[in-house]
């Protein structure tokens, strides 16, 4: 018998030895057991550097001719206002000029949105250089026998005479004005406002003073307040009232449209002839101390309300 067992008699112990994994030399030396370290879960994969190098080989080439994302200086401008201020179109068919690549600047082709250049750079548009000009809004009180046709012959006269001494930028005329049509006119080389005011769906109100051939029947009046369809088209009008102090073939009529034709064209659907039309108030401008013939420059204020109306 050895050692061991006598002392397994002696304890009379038959309990089966720890499954605490124990070092062979605590054993030998008697010394307890160490203590058996938590288990621990697989350590997570650190990203390697080659994916995190990924997206910078992945970024996207530099297109050709884009601009460089930086501050608008003093002295610069989007290139399609450059375009807009030439008078050769508005601002957003220069932008579709420009995506079609048909825009030139210093001779190199430029087909980015939002480019900035500067007014000594030399921008060609579909192969004309242009010269920007400064806008120019001018205001008329257009007496008669003068038109804003050109192809009416040499004996109607045409409104530009009226403003010719007024600037060298080329302008137009907002709407159009029969050589019978008086009132306010106004002028302009910009584009996008010219534009603004032809939409159907615009929203500054005009007021007009119409003399017609005989009384306006008070009943007939009243149909027009209420709206009138010409052609498959309504007519919402604003106001239309009596002249006062007046006979009652003088009429104010109120509505959106700076088409005069179509002023006409309400009182002619209830068979009265139109005599004379005069546009007494555009879009906030009135005739205030601008006689008949005479035109002038818009405020800086009048401009910017122009252009939120």
């Amino acid at each position: 018998m050895n050692k061991n067992e006598g002392n397994n008699r002696r304890t009379g112990s038959s309990r089966p030895s720890s499954n605490k994994p124990t070092r062979g030399g605590a054993e030998r030396s008697g010394a307890k057991p160490a203590m058996a370290k938590r288990a621990q879960g697989p350590k997570k994969a650190k990203p390697t550097t080659e994916k995190a190098a990924e997206p910078v080989s992945d970024k996207p080439a530099k297109k050709p001719n884009q601009a460089p994302k930086r501050a608008k200086a003093s002295d610069e401008m989007r290139l399609n206002k450059y375009i807009s201020n030439s008078g050769v179109c508005s601002r957003r068919d220069a932008d579709i000029y420009i995506q079609s690549g048909n825009v030139k600047v210093n001779g190199i082709p430029v087909t980015e949105m939002g480019y900035l250049v500067k007014i000594t750079d030399v921008v060609n548009f579909d192969g004309v250089t242009l010269t920007p000009e400064k806008k120019e809004y001018i205001l008329l009180n257009k007496p008669k026998n003068f038109t804003t046709a050109f192809d009416e012959g040499q004996e109607q006269r045409n409104v530009l005479e009226l403003v010719r001494g007024a600037t060298n930028a080329k302008i137009a005329s907002v709407g159009r004005m029969d050589k019978n049509t008086t009132g306010l006119l106004l002028f302009t080389n910009d584009t996008d406002m010219i534009r603004k005011f032809s939409l159907p769906s615009q929203k500054s109100s005009k007021i007009y003073q119409v003399s017609l051939d005989k009384n306006l029947k008070f009943e007939d009046l009243e149909k027009i307040s209420g709206g009138v369809t010409i052609d498959n088209h309504r007519i919402f009008i604003e106001e239309i009232s009596y002249i006062e102090d007046q006979p009652k073939s003088e009429v104010g009529l109120k509505l959106k449209t700076s088409n005069v034709k179509v002023v006409r064209n309400i009182f002619e659907h209830f068979k009265y002839d139109v005599l004379r039309i005069d546009r007494v108030a555009f879009a906030g401008l009135t005739k205030k101390n601008l006689p008949r013939g005479n035109w002038r420059f818009l405020t800086e204020q009048e401009i910017i309300n122009l252009k939120n109306a």
